[in-house]
């Protein structure tokens, strides 16, 4: 059986009883660097059989792993931080034991994704990941453009070396695009900022220190979906019978728009 472990992304404490209790009953844990996955099973005293497997040594390790699969061992596969397979090495040996006909299991646990659109503030029933951002300028901006006609909020990784000249890019393209720049989730030293792009451009001038989740709020067209809906519900309340002036309140806090701009447009 193939067991796909999630680790934590950052405090080492952000790990579940199913996966500590697999990676020590597995025959073999296979990991992106042997070094940190062992703090990890030291912090939680346990001992294992650590093989490395990595970007690039993944083809080689997963032709030597699946014949051990088939011989009925049971081996666990972890990344650094995460879920392995979602912009880490995992996919091509889930891939080939599913195709030989292995038993394979994900033990969920920790997510860089899901904790930074939460802590950004922009969480709806839709995203858009996207994974490690392109590096090139013409890249990039094709990326921003495509964005900006996704009314949902979108998830992307970056290096902390090439997040200012990220930043200026789309302050470029979508200067008013809110997004959020989350630092270091889950560690000693975590950091959400928030912002527009034409602000965050202008504070991020120097690379920050530390890994960085970024958070794109919604799309301009989602915005206005989202104002039409709320003047909407204004009006609504008005024909109830509710003054104009607290009707635009109640719509205010529940849907974080300006009380005034509510108001100006119901007249």
């Amino acid at each position: 059986m193939l067991a796909v472990c999630a680790t934590p992304i950052g405090n080492l404490e952000d790990v579940t009883l199913r996966v500590l209790r697999e990676l020590g009953e597995a025959d073999l844990v296979l990991c992106e660097d042997t070094r940190h996955t062992r703090r990890l099973l030291e912090r939680h005293g346990i001992r294992a059989r650590l093989r490395s497997y990595h970007e690039h040594n993944e083809a080689a390790r997963t032709a030597e792993v699946l014949p051990r699969l088939e011989a009925g061992e049971r081996i666990a596969l972890v990344s650094d931080a995460g879920l392995p397979g979602i912009s880490d090495p995992g996919a091509r040996l889930v891939a080939g034991a599913l195709r030989a006909g292995i038993a394979v299991t994900v033990l969920p646990g920790a997510s860089a994704v899901e904790t930074a659109l939460v802590a950004s503030g922009f969480a709806a029933e839709r995203y858009q990941f996207v994974g490690f951002l392109p590096r090139g300028e013409q890249a990039l901006r094709r990326m921003w453009e495509e964005l900006a006609r996704w009314s949902w909020p979108a998830i992307a990784f970056e290096s902390p070396r090439r997040l200012p000249a990220t930043l200026r890019s789309l302050a470029t393209v979508d200067p008013e695009r809110e997004l959020a720049v989350c630092r270091e989730l889950t560690k000693r030293h975590e950091h959400v900022v928030r912002g527009r792009a034409r602000e965050l451009a202008e504070r991020f001038v120097e690379p920050p220190k530390g890994e960085i989740t970024l958070v794109l709020g919604p799309g301009a067209e989602r915005e206005s979906a989202d104002e039409a809906a709320a003047a909407q519900a204004v009006a609504e309340l008005v024909g109830a019978g509710l003054a104009r002036r607290e009707a635009a309140a109640v719509v205010a806090r529940l849907t974080g728009l300006p009380r005034k701009h509510l108001y100006d447009n119901s007249l």
